[in-house]
């Protein structure tokens, strides 16, 4: 088990760390589900600068944090939709995620939410059910070009 993991608000200055913890995690955790090229793909997402902006600028953000190295971050969009949940490849099933996504479920209630959405990936969906999130369906998104299987899944509050 870490040291001692911290839980606070996400915060403008966390943006690189939190891009680059996206793409190891993508490239180191998610291999294991996905094809290099589907990968490589995937974790090119932190090019999308914008993307990140508006996710820093306008989703509820919570960083899991030890010693002052991010372990993981969870982000909620309009307080309904899981966007972002990933955790650092050195940190896995540490129970970080559970922690962030129990943030993220507590603000879209506090919020008046009774319902939450998200688009998981291969690797994250049997943390998504664990959590009481079900399937909606499967679907194939294109990310540069590349085919990528998730699923759109939804959790009753």
């Amino acid at each position: 088990m870490a040291a001692e993991i911290t839980i606070r608000p996400g915060k403008p200055e966390d943006l690189p760390e939190l891009q680059q913890l996206f793409r190891n995690t993508i490239l180191s955790v998610c291999r294991t589900d996905y094809t290099a090229e589907q990968t490589r793909a995937w974790a090119s997402g932190i090019e999308n600068e914008s993307r990140w902006q508006n996710v820093m600028g306008g989703q509820f953000v919570v960083i899991a944090e030890e010693k002052e190295k991010i372990t993981g971050f969870c982000t909620l969009l309009n307080y309904n939709h899981i966007d972002l949940l990933f955790v650092h490849h050195r940190y896995q099933r540490q129970g970080i995620a559970r922690k962030l996504y129990g943030m993220a479920e507590k603000e879209a209630i506090n919020n008046g939410q009774t319902r939450l959405t998200a688009n998981v990936s291969k690797t994250a969906k049997p943390f998504f059910e664990q959590c009481g999130f079900r399937t909606v369906k499967e679907q194939v998104i294109f990310v540069k070009g590349t085919e990528l299987t998730n699923y759109v899944m939804t959790k009753t509050l």
